[in-house]
This record gives C-alpha cells, structure tokens and sequence, in this order.
C-alpha cells in the first residue's frame, strides 16, 4: 500500500517526517501503518464508524456486568468464611470454658485427698520411730541423695599451677622461678 495514497500526503512530505524524526522505518526499511496513524491518524478512506463505537460500548457493559458477578460471589464467599470462622470461635471459647471448669471442678476434688494424704502421714509417722526431722520429697530416679558426702582428695596430687600468659612464661623459663 502506498502511504502517500493512503494519507493523502505527498512523498516529500512523508520523507520530510522521516528526516526530522516524527516517523521511523523499521529494520527493512518500511514505515510501519502504526507509524503513519500515530503521525497523521486514520487513513482517509477508513472512518471510525458508530457501529463500531456501539459494540465497544456493549461490550463494555457485558464486562461490567461480569465484574459485579464476579465480586457479588467474592463477597458471598467471604461472608461464608466469616460465618465460619466465628463459629469455630464460639466453639472453641466453649471448649476452652469446659476446661477451665474442669480444673477448678479437679482442685475442689484435690483439697479433700490432700487433707486424707496428710492425716494418713501424720498417723503413720506416730507410729514409726524415725528421724524428727520433716520427710523430703523421694527421688525416683537413685540418682541422687539426700545425704551430703564428703568427696575425699588424695593428698599425692599437687595443686596446678597459676597459669600465665606468654610474656610470663617466657620470663618464668629465663629466670627458672618455679
């Protein structure tokens, strides 16, 4: 297609915007149509008509309309989950109630067989002739004591001596001081 035909230009003027750089070739050498419309808009036989504009804006519409679908079903979704999520809490400050009856149910029960454990130690210790002193706390894993044992060092060994830095050993193996 000839642009100058096309455009209603003339040659020289087609070559003038080249020259001052309002159009560009492209690597072969050819004005692209995208170059030509930018420059001097729509050709002249072609018209943008109202038929086209109406089915622009019809389509338009028909996305508009897919969009508020579209979000309609978002926001529903979302109002699921909600509904949801303060269900689960409900239940979950339910269960959490349950509880903490639970162990004050337990510690009201406790008192009572603390006070048995207590008189049936007291009875027991009446009886038994054993050391006067209060009864600890038994370890179930022998791996401890309450006894304190001496640990014995033997009287061969020597006690290490202080160390020093560098510069006092260097001084230390001069001076032979030992």
């Amino acid at each position: 297609m000839d642009a100058s035909k096309a455009f209603k230009k003339s040659r020289t003027t087609i070559y003038e915007a080249l020259k001052n750089g309002e159009l560009s070739r492209d690597n072969d050498g050819l004005i692209d149509l995208s170059e030509l419309i930018r420059v001097y808009g729509n050709p002249v036989g072609v018209q943008s008509s109202t038929r086209t504009e109406q089915v622009q804006k019809d389509v338009q519409v028909h996305v508009q309309s897919e969009v508020e679908n579209l979000l309609k079903d978002q926001i529903s979704l979302l109002k699921n989950q909600l509904d949801l999520a303060n269900q689960r809490e409900k239940s979950l400050m339910q269960h959490i109630e349950d509880l903490t009856h639970r162990i004050e149910f337990k510690g009201t029960l406790e008192q009572p067989q603390q006070e048995n454990i207590n008189k049936l130690n007291e009875s027991t210790n009446s009886n038994i002739a054993t050391d006067p002193r209060p009864q600890t706390e038994s370890n179930y894993d022998k791996l401890t004591t309450s006894e304190n044992k001496e640990i014995l060092v033997p009287e061969h060994v020597k006690p290490e001596p202080r160390k020093r830095g560098l510069f006092g050993r260097v001084l230390n193996a001069v001076f032979d001081n030992d």
